[in-house]
């Protein structure tokens, strides 16, 4: 593990083994069978290839904040894996908001690939059946919630200017996935599947605060 001073770019090993871990991952869970999935899975794909050439190899961001910020750039030397977490940076090297948010994004970052791994294994033992139990129960798409719950993990882990453009694209991607999805549902199950749309969110799950009655 690189020290807070250290430098952790031109690491090109570590960008292609990420990619390829997380690729290969998101290729399992995903199972891209249409133009439309292809798409979705390419934007992914071109998200976390961005994400990480940033991460270890080349840290384009920086340079460009830098270049245009000159003095005026919140830390001294903005090159250390350090002050690679850019909102840390931004906040003048704030050791306070970095050990919050560096283990605030790994749990984001995991929890999302859980969810993911388990609505994947939920959908495949319902052998073409509607799948309504275990996660199913609290999301419509929890693959999507997944993959939602990662990106944001990632953006604030390691923001950079082309992954901040790219998440709310890719938002919107899953958005439209969903709902495609919703239609061929609707077709298949019919009244059922309408009515658990009406009882299940597509992404986000009810938080339903209880108060007992006095």
């Amino acid at each position: 593990m690189h020290g807070v001073n250290q430098t952790a770019y031109g690491l090109w090993t570590a960008v292609i083994f990420n990619i390829v871990i997380f690729g290969l991952f998101a290729y399992s869970a995903f199972k891209p069978a249409t133009k439309r999935d292809w798409r979705t899975f390419g934007a992914f794909t071109a998200f976390i290839v961005a994400l990480f050439s940033e991460m270890f190899g080349y840290p384009l961001t920086i340079y460009i904040l830098y270049s245009i910020l000159g003095r005026n750039y919140p830390v001294l030397d903005p090159f250390t894996h350090y002050n690679g977490h850019l909102w840390v940076a931004l906040a003048g090297g704030s050791p306070i908001l970095f050990n919050i948010l560096h283990p605030l994004s790994n749990l984001l970052i995991f929890s999302g690939l859980v969810v993911i791994s388990i609505g994947w294994r939920a959908i495949h033992s319902g052998n073409g059946g509607l799948v309504t139990s275990g996660i199913y129960r609290f999301v419509r798409h929890p693959q999507y919630s997944g993959f939602i719950l990662t990106i944001i993990g990632f953006l604030i882990q390691w923001p950079t200017i082309i992954t901040l453009i790219m998440a709310p694209i890719l938002f919107v991607m899953y958005t439209r996935l969903a709902k495609k999805e919703e239609k061929e549902m609707i077709k298949m199950f019919g009244e059922e599947y309408i009515k658990y749309m009406k009882e299940v969110p597509r992404f986000i799950p009810k938080i339903n605060f209880r108060i007992g009655k006095h």
